[in-house]
């Protein structure tokens, strides 16, 4: 299997990729506990109900309060522990401001909640606010026709469209506290303080669109977010909402922008998984592991093919019903990709499917 597709369970066993390390080694914070991993910079854990079984959060001591880098589910389990967290490791100052790396719900589902419960102000990026509040207020009982559409185009079959079709889709209002209007800003370039720190922001697109990460200016430091994980690829997909788009050109470029700030001393601070050095070489996998995919596909498109009928060529390992949604978005990822850079070519199907093929 590719690392370059939806994760699978985390193995926190399992071996780095060559040329990283845990600082840290096995340690992880237990539920309502923290782990110190630099100074003022406080690593936490909290669950996620999915294979993906967990989200860092990590707890900046700006000296009259905290700064609180991502958030979690809204979830009634989330919740207590943060109040076990808020009378725990955190209890000497209140959480005064939330910072939401990305829209995805494990990032900023309780950003709401403790805006209008604890009066922290939220600090994220436009798109990020944007997206999160336009996808809490599109609550959906059904699976809307323009998705089961995007399903048919990757080349899903009628049997899976039919479960589609009598399902509840990923709601975000389920998981996500409800935004109030009202934030402040991140962009590319900008510089805050945190954590008695200067941070660079420097925003990468691919897994989500405009995704903050910071650059410590006085030490060796990064918070990565999804953007750069230790063992797996952050998921790269496309969506009903941009069905033409390119996130796996926009990902890799991002990848490169990020080269020339990356040193080896960095510990780098990720949104699953431990923290860990070795980034200039992660960052090197990441782009080499997504080329690798493409390389396959080339010889595949030989006959045009569908986005599923490529799972065998790109994941290398059968695809399961709970792995579906993510492994078919990421495929059409690639394929969009080769299509854009004029790699391949596309038609469509009497079956309303989308084939490529790869142009001589």
């Amino acid at each position: 299997m590719s690392d370059a597709e939806s994760p699978p369970p985390l193995d926190e066993s399992r071996r780095l990729p060559a040329g990283l390390a845990y600082p840290h080694g096995e340690a992880i914070p237990e539920p309502g506990g923290a782990i110190e991993v630099a100074e003022r910079i406080l690593w936490l854990r909290l669950p996620l109900p999915m294979a993906l079984d967990h989200v860092n959060v990590y707890a900046l001591d700006d000296g009259d309060g905290w700064t609180v880098i991502d958030t979690g589910f809204q979830t009634s389990k989330t919740k207590a522990l943060w109040a076990d967290l808020m009378n725990g490791p955190l209890a000497a100052k209140p959480v005064t401001r939330v910072v939401a790396t990305h829209h995805h719900p494990d990032h900023i589902g309780l950003a709401g909640w403790f805006q209008a419960e604890h009066g922290a102000r939220l600090w994220t990026t436009r798109t990020a606010w944007l997206f999160a509040r336009m996808l809490t207020l599109d609550h959906q009982e059904r699976t809307t026709e323009p998705s089961l559409l995007h399903m048919r185009r990757a080349g899903a079959d009628e049997a899976r469209l039919e479960w589609a079709r009598n399902r509840e889709p990923m709601n975000f209002s389920r998981v996500v506290a409800p935004l109030p209007p009202g934030f402040k800003r991140l962009k590319d370039g900008d510089r805050i303080e945190m954590g008695g720190r200067a941070w660079r922001v420097l925003t990468g697109d691919g897994h989500a669109p405009e995704q903050a990460t910071f650059w410590s200016e006085t030490d060796d430091i990064v918070i990565s977010a999804d953007q750069i994980l230790p063992r797996i690829s952050p998921n790269v997909g496309v969506y009903v909402t941009e069905p033409e788009a390119d996130p796996l050109g926009e990902w890799m470029a991002s990848c490169r922008k990020f080269q020339p700030h990356a040193r080896e001393g960095h510990l780098c601070l990720p949104g699953h998984n431990r923290p860990f050095t070795g980034l200039p070489k992660r960052l090197e996998q990441l782009i080499e592991n997504h080329h690798g995919v493409l390389k396959r596909l080339r010889k595949a498109l030989a006959q045009p093919r569908t986005a599923v009928e490529c799972f065998d060529d790109i994941y290398k390992r059968p695809i399961g019903d709970g792995e579906f949604g993510l492994a078919m978005v990421e495929a059409v990822a690639h394929l969009n990709h080769m299509w854009a850079t004029g790699e391949a070519e596309r038609s469509l199907g009497e079956d309303g499917a989308w084939r490529f093929r790869l142009l001589p």
